[in-house]
This record gives structure tokens, sequence and C-alpha cells, in this order.
């Protein structure tokens, strides 16, 4: 037997998220994200239209079991999550890609800190809204630092649904815009899922094609046994699938670049392939 159903959560929420608690998160909130967000010129092969589409699909990617290692390492070695390094890279990337220096990622979490929320059926996930100011060409590992704080600071004020901080931060919004706050998103994947198994029934995953994106690009990626892998989703009205190839083997070229030298400054960590490099 569940200790609390779904319905007991939500009346939880919502007696958790007011007065004082409230004013807490939305103050925190409303600090990070206040001024004009950014909205990255990122390297789309067609540009906006009127209304948003969510044409969408993915390209899939595995890194090394040794790239791998080699990042849960440098966390190690900084005191860091897997995730926060990861996010860390992905902003260096649209920093270089976009030349801005103002980069906001969303991600989601599982909201299931709780014994009592561990096994209850029903969708708890929440979206927390990451900034991070990479201005004056930063070393890696400080902007590690940075984010690391950006991180714990979110996790922190994290109980302030998605839907309230729109609310809360009321931005400018435009048909063309897909999701508010942010354009992209990366979400790591850590629990291993195992199969379903039933009695005298054999049962595996069948996935089928993703027609349809929620974001201009989302990095979704999971922490296996057999190392770092996921897919790049992206709205395919706006980027053609070799751009996404593109985009994902120089985040590759990046993270070596930061597995060997992390202490390197923004502008000096490599983006482009060798073969690149020679056209």
């Amino acid at each position: 037997p569940l200790p609390i159903q779904y319905a007991d959560y939500a009346v939880w929420q919502r007696q958790q998220l007011q007065g004082e608690k409230l004013k807490e998160q939305t103050d925190y909130w409303t600090n990070q994200l206040s001024g004009e967000l950014p909205v990255l010129e990122l390297p789309m092969d067609r540009s906006y239209g009127a209304v948003a589409t969510y044409q969408g699909s993915q390209v899939p990617f595995a890194f090394s079991p040794e790239l791998s290692e080699q990042l849960k390492a440098i966390s190690s070695q900084y005191r860091v999550t897997l995730f926060a390094l990861l996010l860390t890279a992905c902003k260096v990337l649209l920093h270089r890609y976009t030349d801005s220096d103002d980069i906001v990622v969303g991600s989601d979490i599982a909201n299931r800190d709780r014994t009592e929320t561990e096994g209850l059926i029903g969708l708890l996930v929440n979206t927390l809204v990451f900034r991070s100011d990479l201005s004056n060409n930063p070393r890696f590992c400080d902007l590690l630092t940075q984010v690391r704080e950006t991180v714990l600071g979110g996790l922190a004020h994290k109980d302030l649904p998605f839907e309230k901080l729109v609310e809360v931060i009321n931005p400018e919004r435009h048909l063309s815009q897909m999701m508010p706050l942010f354009q992209v998103k990366l979400d790591l994947q850590q629990v291993d899922v195992k199969p379903m198994v039933l009695d005298g029934l054999t049962i595996e995953r069948y996935p089928l094609p993703e027609t349809q994106a929620k974001y201009e690009l989302r990095f979704i990626l999971q922490d296996t046994p057999q190392g770092i892998s996921g897919q790049v989703e992206y709205n395919s009205d706006l980027f053609d699938e070799k751009t996404i190839a593109r985009l994902i083997s120089h985040f590759q070229t990046l993270l070596f670049g930061v597995v060997d030298s992390p202490d390197k400054q923004l502008s000096e960590l490599p983006l482009l392939s060798e073969e690149e490099k020679q056209t």
C-alpha cells in the first residue's frame, strides 16, 4: 500500500506554497530571471515562422565508455555532479554558437526526494531554469563552480511549479516562441530503468519515431553502464538533421577539450573536428 496518493501530494503542495514560503520561492526566481531574458541566435537553417510549430525529430548519439568515465572523473575532481558538468559544457557550446554571454537552459527534476513519493503513481516532474553569465571569457573550471552554485540554488527553490514561475515572471510572449523563458533544455537520466517482467510474458520496449518537439533544442542524456548516450531532439521546421549532427560532433569535441584541460578559458576549448579545421 502506498503511504500517500497523488491527491494527497497535490493538497500538500498547495498548502506549502503559501505565505512566506511562496514569497521566498518567488523572490529567488524573480531575482535569478530579472531583466530581459536572452533569445539565443541559434544556427537555424530556417527562421521562425509567424506561429510556432512543433514538428520535430531526434538524432541519437553515444559517447565512448572512456570519455564517459573521464567526464565522471572531472566531476569528482571538482566536486560537482555529472549533470552540472554536462550543463556547463552545454552552456559553453551555446555561448560559442551564439556569441551570447547570457545563457538560459531549462531542465526537469523528478521531484521524488521524499520517502513518501518514491513509489507514488503520478507525474511530479518540475522544470527549473538555470541562468549563467559567461562574460569575460572565464576558465571552464570557474564557470563550472558558478553553474554548481546556480544548480544548488535552483534545487533549494524547486517547489515553485514552472507554470507559476511563468505567471510570476510574465515574460513577453510571441506566437513564434515554442516555450517561455528558455529555448534549450538539457535533461540527464541517471536512474537505471529496468525492463518490466510479468509472468508468462516477454516485454521489450518498442520505440516509435518522434515527430514532435516542445523546444527548439533538447539534449536528452542517459548515464548507462555502457557510457553516456542519448538524443538531441529538435524542431525540424527550424533545423536540418545534418545541422544537429554537426552540433553533436562539436559538443563531443568540446567535452574532449574539457577532459584534457578543464582550466582553459572558454575561447580556448576546441569545437571543430580535425576535418573541419582543414576545410
